[in-house]
């Protein structure tokens, strides 16, 4: 089975790439999915968190407050390490068993959906990473017009992750994505085009 990273910066449209390979048949194992399934009410990653940040990052109905605990959490580095600490070992374990389970039934490709994927060095794991590639300001500007991020809060996730040379360098594919939705669809060609021939 080919194991592929699918990464890039936040307001880089690496979810529009993963719909798109999506949409052609491939299997996507989605890190934010499965990040949101592991702190689900029940789950023992919550209650971790309330003890980390407080019963304050709870709503109302049990579930989890995320900016609350964004707020909490990308204060320092310290508070970002912690979330980490609590996060990240569940989401490798839930992340490895869905890879063999796609492999125990025969899928030829399946794409890891990966944000931090250079960022914890989960690339070295890949038969091939595709990364998604937009400048600096035209992610701000994205994310600021689209989401309704504050600028402020925008550059400081960016600076929060890899510098984006040193994503660049783990690609085996770059992926284009400063233009038009037409545009993307249109490199999204050559890059299915390169899966299917290493997958055969």
């Amino acid at each position: 089975m080919l194991k592929i990273g699918l990464t890039g910066g936040i307001g880089s449209g690496k979810s529009t790439v993963a719909d798109l390979l999506s949409s052609e048949g491939f299997l996507i194992i989605d890190a934010d999915q499965i990040a949101r399934e592991i702190v689900e009410p029940g789950q023992p990653a919550l209650a971790q968190l309330v003890e980390a940040f407080g019963p304050e990052i709870i709503k109302e109905d049990g579930s989890l407050d995320r900016p609350g605990l964004a707020a909490k959490a990308f204060v320092d580095a310290k508070h970002t390490a912690l979330l980490n600490s609590i996060t990240h070992p569940r989401i490798a374990e839930e992340t490895a068993r869905r890879f063999a389970e796609a492999e125990a039934n025969g899928t030829k490709v399946a794409i890891y959906d990966m944000p931090l994927l250079v960022d914890k060095g989960l690339d070295r794991g890949m038969d091939m990473v595709l990364v998604v590639d937009v400048n600096v300001e035209e992610r701000v500007r994205r994310l600021v017009e689209k989401r309704g991020l504050g600028e402020e809060d925008v550059r400081r996730r960016i600076k929060s992750q890899v510098p984006d040379e040193v994503r660049l360098e783990a690609a085996d594919v770059v992926i284009d994505n400063n233009g038009s939705l037409d545009d993307l669809k249109a490199n999204m060609k050559k890059v299915i085009a390169e899966i299917l021939t290493r997958s055969h």
